[in-house]
């Protein structure tokens, strides 16, 4: 057509080139569906399947999920009214909380010690990373033995520096101490790793500003360092909460939740309820209750990591 716009004859030859070029990629595409379907499949039969069963079982009644009653949320009550219930959830935020933040607190140190140019260094980084390596039994196992009240190596140690031991076999606080030690010790490496790549991220440019500025160690630790590692000090807080609050190896390998219940956490009260006591229906509904309990922390550290970016982008 002669009085054609060539805008308009070059937009509609842009058009037909997309739509041949879709028409080569798809199906190559749909090539690629065959290989992502196993994956899928694979998460709906280990997740989701699952997930939506244990909502299902968590309102009803039954033994071993045979005979059902519907119950509606009456499970959801019966837990959150027990008193079992009400102490292992205290155990729990107090070992979370106290654990959480000294294991914070110590990998901050350590990753500005080994960032400061720590002789050593290489070797010191297997020492420290070596824990993470270590199974949960196999850990528990030798802090039994390390903490043995009547003849552990650490006892005897704190006995013959006067010293008081931890009679953690009886005394339910001793014992929460020792379970508390134990994860700290066992995830230490991981929240150290996050903060000291962070830390490594940080620009030695920065440093010297500070020091031409006339800057102290202390001022460029709290306007430079602390700032920066911020983040990832969220990241890490926020998955060794959702870690922490599901703990359950260390503390029932230790005392099985003894003595009477009272070094129970919530992870072994789901598991009473469940296999102990045959309460299938409560013991689903504590698994959801723990599921959103951890998606309200895991919202809440996203909302402060999204404001903090926000505020580093301005």
């Amino acid at each position: 057509m002669q009085g054609q716009c060539p805008c308009h004859q070059a937009g509609r030859d842009r058009g037909e080139r997309w739509k041949a070029a879709r028409r080569i990629r798809l199906p190559g595409t749909a090539r690629f569906l065959p290989l992502l379907a196993p994956v899928h499949l694979l998460l709906l039969s280990i997740i989701v399947l699952p997930s939506f069963y244990v909502v299902w079982l968590s309102l009803n009644i039954s033994s071993f999920g045979q005979a059902p009653s519907f119950v509606g949320m009456q499970n959801y009550w019966r837990v959150l009214l027990d008193p079992a219930f009400h102490r292992a959830l205290l155990n729990t935020v107090v070992l979370v909380v106290v654990a959480v933040h000294l294991e914070l607190a110590a990998g901050l140190c350590m990753a500005l010690l080994f960032a400061s140019g720590l002789p050593f260094r290489r070797v010191l980084l297997v020492a420290v990373l070596a824990p993470y390596a270590v199974s949960e039994v196999t850990a528990v196992v030798m802090w039994r033995f390390l903490f043995d009240p009547d003849a552990g190596p650490v006892t005897l140690a704190l006995s013959a520096l006067g010293l008081p031991g931890l009679d953690w076999s009886f005394a339910p606080t001793d014992a929460l101490i020792l379970v508390g030690l134990l994860t700290i010790w066992l995830h230490l490496p991981f929240t150290f790793v996050i903060i000291y790549a962070a830390r490594l991220a940080i620009p030695t440019e920065l440093y010297e500003a500070a020091r031409i500025d006339g800057a102290t160690k202390l001022q460029a630790f709290r306007r430079v360092t602390l700032p920066l590692l911020g983040p990832a000090m969220l990241i890490a807080l926020l998955f060794r909460y959702i870690f922490a609050f599901r703990l359950f190896s260390e503390a029932w390998l230790l005392t099985q939740g003894g003595p009477a219940r009272s070094t129970e956490v919530v992870a072994i009260y789901l598991y009473q309820e469940a296999f102990t006591f045959n309460a299938f229906g409560p013991a689903a509904a504590t698994a959801w209750i723990m599921v959103l309990t951890s998606m309200l922390l895991a919202a809440g550290y996203v909302l402060l990591l999204r404001r903090g970016g926000l505020v580093h982008a301005h």
